[in-house]
């Protein structure tokens, strides 16, 4: 018997008891079925996340600030430092940003700034001017509190309409959120795009004072993405200057975090390296993969449980698989016998009880795949217009080719194994003896 022959025997033999290989199958396609789906959730939503990463950093830069104590609220409230200058969250000098037990943030000085351009690793450093604003106000309408997000260069905030603000242009420029588009009194996206807005913050002195910006992008909401509104660095250096307005004399500018560049090429212990450099000179750096750790952490703890589950309906539907071809082995007892006696060589014996175990494993996760896709398709397409509108751009099951590939060829393994002991049996039947089988 030739290889196409016994191929073509196997497929014919692995349906000669309907009803038992349509059972096993079902186990396949239930396992199958829950690994892709559960794959799919969570490849959606990592690459949602990953998709909107650039909307609150860039993978070579890390956020430094001071490093802090945890007050323990046991033993009393912290001990003053006069010598240390503290920054609210809008960057005025002495006020002091509150912290844990009350106390205050320790702010960055000039001297900050120049102490970590020196540390090895470090490729260039940039202070954010942290500007507090008091409102937003459009056409004297109504005024709203309003957040300054800070914007790194490489960034990419998710916008509804517009463009991102242009860090080298000289005019004042804002990506509104778009949750501040109905409240400020704009008909859609389009109409806030171009339309200049006041911003309000209280300076050093304590006089509020006002200055004005043009809205060129409107900013979807998202996942993991700021919330506040992204200025221009024209729009940042104006509102930080008016906000310095006052200061006493003599005090120099104080920031509430810097932007550190470093090489994110050189790998995870380099950075890691870098990290505990900065911490031995008393700053705390966070990089975006910081940030997102506990996003994806959670994400992909989710998705093992749930595959956990999957690979137990696989393990049941592999006993099944064992069972299904012994009895196969049993029932052609005589049959097996007859072919070996007419000269086929146990390894074909074996290929032949081996091939039927894969057709039902690639029968049964073929199905499970493809029930996955639908299920999925129709329930994020449902989810997305109810439940998830609030998060455009998730695809919340994503079925990448690879993964999908993996799982059939997965499931067609542990059906080839589950297999093996049949065809063993099979294979080294006693043609005489199988003969003489009743």
């Amino acid at each position: 018997m030739r290889t196409v022959d016994v191929v073509r025997s196997a497929f014919r033999n692995a349906f000669r008891s309907r009803l038992r290989t349509t059972l096993t199958v079902l186990a396949i396609v239930i396992g199958a079925f829950t690994l892709s789906l559960t794959n799919g959730i969570g490849a959606g939503i990592n690459g949602f996340v990953q998709s909107t990463v650039a909307g609150i950093g860039v993978d070579d830069v890390m956020t430094v600030t001071r490093t802090t104590e945890q007050a323990d609220l046991t033993s009393g409230p912290a001990e003053y430092d006069p010598d240390q200058a503290t920054t609210t969250g809008g960057g005025t000098p002495g006020q002091g940003m509150p912290g844990p037990g009350g106390g205050a943030v320790p702010a960055l000085t000039e001297a900050d700034v120049d102490t970590l351009a020196a540390i090895d690793g470090v490729l260039r450093v940039e202070p954010t001017e942290a500007v507090t604003l008091d409102y937003v106000q459009h056409d004297g309408g109504t005024r709203y509190q309003l957040a300054l997000s800070q914007f790194v260069p490489g960034m990419q905030v998710e916008l509804a309409a517009g463009d991102q603000v242009d860090l080298d242009a000289s005019d004042p420029q804002l990506v509104l959120p778009e949750s501040y588009l109905e409240p400020l009194g704009f008909a859609d996206a389009q109409h806030a795009v171009g339309a200049e807005v006041t911003l309000a913050l209280t300076d050093a002195a304590g006089t509020q004072v006002t200055s004005r910006a043009t809205v060129v992008g409107v900013a979807e909401p998202g996942l993991v993405s700021s919330s506040g509104a992204i200025p221009n660095d024209a729009l940042t250096s104006s509102l930080y200057a008016l906000q310095q307005v006052g200061a006493p004399a003599g005090q120099g500018d104080v920031y509430a975090s810097a932007s550190v560049w470093f090489d994110v090429d050189a790998g995870d212990e380099a950075t890691a390296a870098l990290q505990e450099r900065l911490a031995d000179a008393g700053y705390t750096g966070t990089t975006l993969e910081d940030q997102l750790g506990a996003v994806t952490s959670v994400i992909d703890t989710v998705v093992l449980v749930l595959n956990g589950f999957a690979v137990i309906a696989l393990l049941a539907a592999s006993i099944g698989i064992v069972n299904t071809l012994f009895m196969a082995v049993q029932e052609r007892t005589r049959e097996v016998g007859l072919m070996k006696a007419m000269g086929l060589s146990s390894a074909k014996v074996f290929a032949l009880f081996s091939i039927e175990a894969v057709v039902i494993g690639l029968l049964g996760s073929a199905l499970g795949v493809v029930g996955a896709v639908a299920v999925g398709q129709v329930s994020a397409a449902a989810l997305a217009s109810t439940v998830l509108a609030d998060l455009p751009g998730l695809t919340l099951v994503l079925f990448e080719p690879v993964t999908v590939g993996a799982v059939v060829l997965g499931v067609m393994a542990i059906a080839f194994l589950a297999g093996t002991l049949p065809a063993l049996r099979a294979a080294k039947a006693d043609p005489i003896a199988s003969l003489r089988y009743e």
